[in-house]
């Protein structure tokens, strides 16, 4: 009979303050970017809903800028990066920013 080795698991709870920063992500209106190009990045870049993005757009064209969402520091800087490449693709001056939660 052979005896089965099992291996000792160290189970690590992440802390609070382990965890990466959280930053909102911010859209500024301008007066280039069609409004339909806006929502086509606010749901295939943010994963927001048709409605929720059609919100979002409005309330940045009618108000100058809109909050988008909360999401860890390296995961808002990609996904505004990709908006921003998407955008200069098709020549829109599309303009995200984030701030500290």
């Amino acid at each position: 009979m052979k005896l089965q080795v099992i291996p000792e698991i160290e189970i690590i709870e992440e802390t609070q303050a382990e965890l990466e920063p959280l930053y909102r992500v911010i859209i500024h209106n301008d007066h280039v970017t069609p409004m339909d190009f806006v929502v086509k990045v606010l749901t295939s870049i943010f994963y927001l809903g048709t409605d929720r993005a059609m919100d979002i757009m409005l309330k940045a064209h009618i108000i100058g800028m809109a909050y988008v969402q909360t999401l860890p520091k390296t995961e808002a800087e990609k996904r505004i990066n990709k908006a921003h490449f998407a955008a200069g693709l098709e020549g829109y001056p599309l303009h995200f920013s984030m701030e500290p939660e």
